[in-house]
């Protein structure tokens, strides 16, 4: 597997979150980027390609090379700004606040919509746009590492503009959990009050389905997630992946209307392909206009890559990166009601911790000599940790004391895409 396939998983689009719970997911060296080059999108644009690179912002709009000057000053006659981002790849965060910095030295009127965060935690942003929180009491009020699974450094400078600024930052997610129930049962099946929260997803728009369900049939799937079954996981998988878009969009236009303000969108790249998800729902609400931007890497071995011109209104090329900027540990934990100590989820699958002597189950007793009651807690120590350190776990299995040291090593999928 490239690195470019591992980064792809963190890129794409949230039925990847479900498909890694059963196996580590991987695109054929043909197949992994051919969701890039589809026929679909602006009716003027399809089947025309562009070759991007490395360092260079293409306009697809007319094929050429942009300067990022002239890209900012065409944003000015939009009310939403979209920036996908790989969530483990700290160029692109680089180049979200760079683009950021630029609209805002020109319209003070700012505000920045973020999938990172549910909207039922709303009131601690605010505290924090206001400059009554500091960042230790931002990840921890917020929970940062449990509604989200990447590490804040990839994000910490644009909060801290936010911060400088004063520029509001909106929660636009929802919890998990409903969308997990929306995935498995059907948005029918939610109660009055969960439907406030969640309008119901559009699950019937032909051009949205093709894509996902190109990334979908593109992925490695394993043998027992083939069959029968497929479609009927298929449909589960659109409902959550639409039931993000919807929501998100919804909370969006919601924010921007309420605080008449152009608002930047930050969400994984998958949300943005094509101008057919968040961006599409957003338009159809309130029909103003908008832009979107997206970064891509090129494969190292490759100079350009191919995509189509109706892919989003720019692309911004970068290199590949030899690995992320921080290290994933791939440990999920659990609390069980009456027990203090956290439980390994299950058996790690990425990150540092694949293939090493954790399994489900596992009761953490202490992680350097320190005992964490809450997952946010002990995963925001795990953060700290760069490439090539090392901690100590010390964990109960089976009525027996073990000892696990866990390095901060590269392996061969080392990215975290849950």
């Amino acid at each position: 597997m490239t690195r470019n396939t591992r980064k792809s998983k963190s890129f794409c689009l949230a039925f990847c979150l479900f498909i890694i719970l059963f196996a580590a997911t991987s695109m054929a060296e043909e197949e992994k980027d051919r969701y890039l080059r589809l026929k679909i999108g602006k009716s003027d644009l399809k089947g025309k390609v562009l070759s991007i690179a490395p360092d260079r912002l293409h306009d697809l709009s007319n094929g050429q090379n942009i300067e990022f000057s002239g890209m900012i000053e065409n944003m000015m006659s939009s009310r939403f700004i979209y920036i996908g981002e790989a969530h483990n790849s700290l160029p692109m965060h680089d180049i979200q606040l760079k683009i950021i910095q630029a609209l805002y030295k020109k319209d003070k009127r700012l505000a920045i919509g973020l999938e990172m965060i549910p909207v039922t935690l709303q009131h601690i942003l605010n505290k924090w746009s206001l400059g009554l929180l500091t960042e230790e009491e931002l990840i921890h009020d917020i929970l940062w590492y449990e509604t989200w699974s990447f590490n804040f450094k990839y994000y910490e400078k644009i909060f801290a503009f936010a911060n400088l600024k004063k520029i509001p930052i909106y929660g636009l997610n929802i919890p998990k959990g409903l969308v997990t129930k929306i995935r498995m049962k059907g948005w029918d099946t939610l109660t009055e009050e969960e439907k406030k929260l969640v309008p119901r997803p559009d699950v019937s728009h032909e051009e949205h389905r093709t894509l996902i369900r190109t990334i979908f049939e593109s992925s490695d799937l394993p043998h027992q997630m083939k069959g029968p079954g497929l479609d009927m996981m298929f449909e589960g998988l659109y409902r959550a992946q639409s039931t993000w878009d919807e929501s998100m969009a919804f909370y969006a236009s919601r924010a921007s209307n309420e605080t008449e303000r152009r608002i930047v969108v930050l969400a994984g790249s998958g949300h943005f392909l094509y101008n057919l998800g968040i961006n599409r729902r957003v338009h159809e609400i309130n029909r103003l206009p908008f832009k979107t931007v997206l970064c891509l890497e090129i494969p190292e071995n490759e100079k350009t890559l191919s995509v189509s011109r109706s892919l989003a209104d720019y692309v911004w090329g970068l290199s590949e990166e030899d690995r992320p900027s921080f290290p994933s540990i791939g440990l999920t934990f659990k609390k069980f009601d009456g027990l203090e100590n956290l439980v390994i989820d299950r058996e790690p699958i990425d990150g540092v911790a694949k293939g090493e002597k954790f399994t489900k189950g596992d009761i953490v007793l202490s992680v350097d000599g320190r005992t964490y009651t809450e997952i946010n807690d002990l995963r925001t120590y795990l953060a700290k940790f760069r490439w090539n350190d090392e901690v100590t776990f010390r964990i109960l299995r089976e009525a027996k004391e073990l000892e696990v040291v866990l390095k901060f090593l590269q392996k061969d999928n080392n990215d975290n895409s849950e």
